[in-house]
């Protein structure tokens, strides 16, 4: 083993040039730690990474739609040469790592052809017909995935296939239904801001091609022609959920009941601001989204439950194998949850990681190893190549690449003496358990932070406190309760289980509550670029894959990473997509609102400046700095140039001569060359806009980078078209802003699906 790692130390040496020849002993340290690396076995893990490098290149790079058969070719003759090189260790590492990762590419090729779509290209008012696939019970109406049959007389090569829309009152509608209305629907929104969430591209990968509102009456028709099996399932499934969770709402009531009812069923529309709020403040809103910790605590719970059964018979505890049993019935019943719980993103990939796992027990192998763990990831990304660019997967494998990496320091064995008395026993048994959860809270985080902290530019210094608090209700109480809920819920014994969860939730919002009223229980961070978060990820794939001391090579990009994010990139003034609103940083060096920007992009631009103010304060205090007519608004940066907002074509021609930035959703007359003009076609080539003033004019960032199509978004045609006629044969109307639903751990802006206001 020392011998392949030698050479391939040799490899890399030679690859790093003359420099590294004049340290001897660098060379032996790498040829020592690379030994170590082969001999247990944990090369295969840069597999994953590898692969998931392939789908990086993909999403960042490709300009347009690739011929699939260029990756595939590439890694066929990456791996022509495999079965020659036993003999040259570095080469065949080489070989390997670049046919995963034209694999990784090919898997991002394939995906996006599999779920292309057509997408809305403008906001358009029409009747729309088609059947309920899901539903989602709000405090107020409801939200509905509708896969279309017609809408507004468009054509199968421009109607969406589905689209997510919500309406405040209606008769009694279920999954399966089929409906009409008229609807109120536009293009999925956009990055709201350079290098934000982009809503389009994830609701591209749902099949969603547009979004909004259901307005009038909605009338229940008999459909055309009976749908597809596996929607009438889909539905039946979904409408079961819905009476599930209107069940466990209803036992205990309130907040408890509605928080309960989504750690069951991962349906969260009844849950209200402030709860959400709250249990984000305690840093615990991951426990809300059904991901790894609810797969976990499912399958070691029947895994428990199905052991202990079987080790009460003897002839079963003596003849039978009732550990792998256990996994067994564990593996179904944790894949039955999945189902159940809507098969969400996050959910499957946490499913693929749990059943990994249990496989290892049957086969008589470690359950939780980096093997597995990158095994794992292999599948996902498989799946879902998308997945890769959202917090959900970032974080839930980041967090258990950490744990793995940490496994022998937070186990608790240091608490546990050989030949210890029944008291000192306890003792150290409890004193293992309470710091073992601190250390896996801990860790979890460290290495969650760099992803929690890009997507969502906030931490919550106190969410040691509310896991440390909390988590003990949720593992002991709250998930044995939802499994036996589930197994008394078809003998219609279920509703005092559910009431006893329910305390158990309660205690959980009263802690986080309390937490949520420390004095900066949620501190908000500026956003830093994607060059510092590849840096703290490298950080984080050296710090937990490698085995042996060349841990010691996570400093360097960690540190460098760190660096990049206290430095990050700050902007003078942000600009709607649709031109209706910009944001102005004043004299006091604070954002202030310029014009009707929704307050939802309001709150992520100063999200991203860092400032933790609330929308609505900022919205109150635009006359600081702007002032605002009937023609439209004007504003005054630090340095005195004057920003203008544009709402009528008879200001155009005063302030094309005195505005240094003219901002206008219509389209600029072409003699207006004084100022930087940001119009209507900007906008819709471009995207959202972010301006940092300098000495000679402005460095621009815009939402769409440099302009290169991308399948999530509508053809240049389109777009074009959708600018430069506003009087389409069918109503336009205002672009409705997207509300999130839910940030945290395992439920981010992947999991937080934009939703239109009434």
């Amino acid at each position: 083993m020392r011998r392949i790692g030698a050479r391939l130390a040799d490899g890399a040496v030679a690859l790093a040039g003359p420099r590294a020849v004049i340290v001897p002993a660098l060379g032996t340290w790498l040829a020592d730690g690379l030994a170590r690396e082969v001999e247990q076995r944990r090369l295969f893990p840069w597999l994953a990474v590898a692969f998931g490098a392939g789908i990086l290149v993909f999403f960042v790079g490709a300009d347009g739609t690739p011929w699939l058969a260029a990756p595939l070719a590439g890694a066929a003759l990456a791996l022509a040469p495999v079965p020659f090189l036993g003999a040259r260790p570095a080469a065949l590492a080489l070989a390997l790592a670049l046919a995963a990762g034209f694999l990784g590419f090919a898997a991002a090729t394939w995906r996006v052809t599999q779920v292309a779509a057509p997408i809305l290209a403008r906001t358009t008012i029409g009747p729309l017909t088609g059947m309920i696939e899901a539903l989602d019970e709000r405090e107020v109406g409801a939200r509905l995935v509708i896969r279309v049959e017609n809408f507004a007389g468009l054509s199968s090569e421009t109607r969406p296939l589905r689209v997510r829309v919500s309406f405040r009152k209606a008769p009694p509608l279920r999954p399966g239904d089929f409906v009409a209305a008229t609807a109120r629907l536009l293009p999925p929104p956009e990055a709201a801001r350079p290098g934000g969430y982009d809503f389009a591209r994830d609701a591209y990968f749902q099949g969603i091609g547009a979004v909004g509102s259901l307005i009038g009456a909605i009338t229940v028709r008999e459909p055309p022609a009976p749908p597809p099996l596996r929607l009438r399932l889909a539905a039946l499934l979904d409408e079961a959920r819905n009476a599930l969770t209107r069940r466990i709402a209803r036992a205990e009531g309130g907040q408890a009941g509605a928080v309960a009812a989504a750690l069951v069923t991962g349906k969260r529309g009844l849950i209200g601001p402030a709860a959400n709020d709250a249990l984000r403040a305690a840093g615990i809103y991951h426990v809300v989204s059904i991901s790894g910790l609810h797969m976990v605590l499912a399958a070691g719970v029947v895994f428990w439950l199905v052991r202990a059964v079987l080790a009460l018979i003897p002839f079963c505890a003596l003849v039978w194998p009732i550990k792998k049993i256990a996994a067994g019935f564990a593996m179904l019943g944790v894949t039955a949850y999945c189902a159940f719980s809507g098969w969400d993103i996050a959910a499957e990939r946490s499913l693929i990681m749990t059943l990994i796992m249990l496989g290892a027990i049957l086969v008589d192998r470690p359950a939780l190893s980096m093997r597995n763990l990158a095994l794992a990831a292999l599948i996902a990304l498989a799946r879902e190549p998308e997945g890769l660019l959202g917090p959900s997967f970032q974080m839930s494998f980041g967090a258990v690449a950490g744990l793995i990496a940490c496994a022998r320091l937070i186990d608790g064995r240091l608490f546990r003496r050989p030949g210890a008395g029944r008291i000192e026993r306890l003792i150290g048994a409890g004193l293992s358990a309470v710091i073992g959860t601190l250390a896996t809270t801990l860790v979890a985080q460290v290495a969650t932070a760099p992803f929690a902290t890009y997507h969502f530019q906030t931490v919550q210094p106190f969410g040691l406190i509310g896991n440390a608090l909390t988590l003990p209700l949720v593992s002991l109480v709250v998930m044995p309760a939802a499994v036996i809920g589930i197994l008394a819920y078809p003998f219609a014994l279920d509703r005092p289980v559910w009431w006893l969860m329910g305390q158990a939730v309660g205690g959980m919002l009263a802690i986080s509550e309390w937490i949520a009223g420390f004095d900066r229980a949620t501190l908000v961070l500026p956003a830093f670029g994607t060059g510092a978060l590849g840096l703290l990820a490298a950080g984080l794939l050296l710090a937990t894959l490698p085995i042996s001391r060349l841990r010691w090579l996570a400093l360097p990009p960690a540190l460098l990473g760190l660096g990049l994010a206290t430095l990050p990139e700050r902007f003078d003034l942000y600009i709607d997509r649709q031109g209706i609103g910009a944001a102005v940083r004043g004299t006091d060096g604070l954002l202030s609102a310029l014009g009707n920007p929704s307050a939802f992009v309001l709150e992520q631009w100063l999200k991203a400046d860092g400032d933790g103010r609330p929308a609505k304060a900022v919205i109150g205090g635009a006359s600081k700095s702007g002032r605002c007519d009937h023609l439209g608004c004007t504003a005054r940066l630090p340095d005195g140039r004057t920003v203008a907002l544009v709402r009528d074509r008879r200001a155009f021609a005063e302030d094309c001569a005195r505005a240094a930035v003219l901002i206008t959703r219509l389209a600029a007359p072409t003699t207006c060359t004084g100022p930087l003009v940001i119009d209507r076609r900007v906008l819709a080539a471009r995207g959202a806009v972010a301006l940092r003033a300098e000495r000679d004019g402005f460095t621009a960032r815009y939402a769409r980078g440099d302009g290169r199509p991308v399948p999530w978004r509508p053809s240049p045609a389109a777009m074009a078209l959708a600018a430069q006629r506003p009087e389409a044969r069918t109503l336009i109307v205002e672009p409705i802003p997207p509300e999130p639903e839910a940030s945290g751990a395992d439920a981010g802006p992947g999991d937080a699906p934009a939703e239109p206001l009434q």
